[in-house]
């Protein structure tokens, strides 16, 4: 591989994180002039803008967005590889940038990565919560969990650590104010409580006659983009809410919420984690993997797995 093609690649980059041609030559000790030809030089080989220019500023375009993820993942990648033969040591260092599910990834999984990061000093966090879909790749994320079916896709590598087990529930309060539940259809009579998210269906997954899941559309009263929130409206006796086991098992053993329909409940979604497939996995992606692997094993409550189950 010729040198050149590496060549306006440090200059892009920490322009773009500083939003300055002239804070990014200070750091590279040249004048602005130059680190601004060497990225306009990166552009016409590329054949895409990367930056928009303005007397003010820099800001990246949606390509400059994504090319620029792809250079710090390389870059983090070379710096790890450096350290491990220079020290001998694979052990972890550097940035990891996490995205998780809200409720379970704050009360689950973010404790547990916390430890570990006490556990490397060189390990440097960053965590973000939310039930989007995130482009992985174009975000700049290491490693996500995900609740859910996933989409086949190439860039990607997945491994499952287990299953979340949904229930339909209600605070006594609310169903002794309204007529038994006794079919699915009634949920189109009943105030329900969803999670919002753009785009998602007003329905909820529930057993069919044949053992499969089909989706239930229900009657919506309330929506919340937190499964926290939907929790409490739910304890308030807001309505009926489809929620995981992991979130509402104390409430159900103490009789604050009792479940319905548990003939047709009991669906489950799938828990994955997931990291973007490169020839090298980075001792910090590794070791927060196995980290999950061995958590779903040694909780197997909590994420749905059978101890005849075991991850391969």
């Amino acid at each position: 591989m010729d040198s050149f093609q590496f060549d306006g690649i440090p200059e892009f980059t920490l322009a773009a994180q500083l939003g300055s041609f002239t804070a990014a030559a200070l750091q590279l000790g040249v004048t602005s002039s130059a680190v601004g030809k060497s990225v306009t030089r990166l552009e016409k080989r590329l054949g895409i803008k990367l930056l928009h220019r303005t007397t003010r500023k820099l800001s990246l375009t949606s390509e400059g967005e994504a090319y620029l993820a792809s250079c710090l993942q390389v870059m983090d990648e070379l710096s790890d590889i450096e350290s491990r033969l220079s020290s001998g040591s694979a052990e972890p260092r550097g940035r990891l940038r996490i995205d998780l599910p809200a409720a379970f990834g704050r009360r689950h999984i973010a404790p547990m990565l916390i430890s570990l990061a006490r556990k490397y000093s060189q390990l440097d966090l960053t965590l973000t919560f939310g039930e989007r879909t995130v482009d992985m790749i174009s975000d700049g994320i290491d490693l996500a969990v995900r609740i859910g079916d996933l989409k086949d896709d190439p860039e990607l590598v997945a491994r499952r650590l287990g299953d979340q087990h949904l229930v339909i529930c209600a605070a006594p309060d609310y169903l002794n104010q309204c007529p038994p539940i006794l079919r699915k259809s009634d949920l189109l009579e009943r105030d329900c409580i969803i999670g919002w998210r753009k785009g998602l269906r007003m329905a909820w997954l529930m057993k069919n006659s044949k053992g499969g899941t089909e989706e239930q559309e229900v009657r919506v009263r309330h929506e919340f983009g937190d499964g926290e929130m939907m929790l409490r409206a739910t304890l308030e006796g807001c309505g009926l809410c489809q929620l995981p086991t992991w979130l509402v098992s104390e409430h159900l053993r103490s009789g604050a919420l009792v479940t319905v329909l548990d003939n047709y409940a009991g669906a489950t979604m799938p828990i994955h984690v997931i990291w973007p497939r490169t020839r090298y996995i980075q001792p910090k992606v590794r070791i927060v993997v196995d980290a999950l692997l061995n958590m779903a094993e040694e909780k197997a409550a909590l994420f749905g797995v059978s101890d005849t189950l075991r991850l391969s």
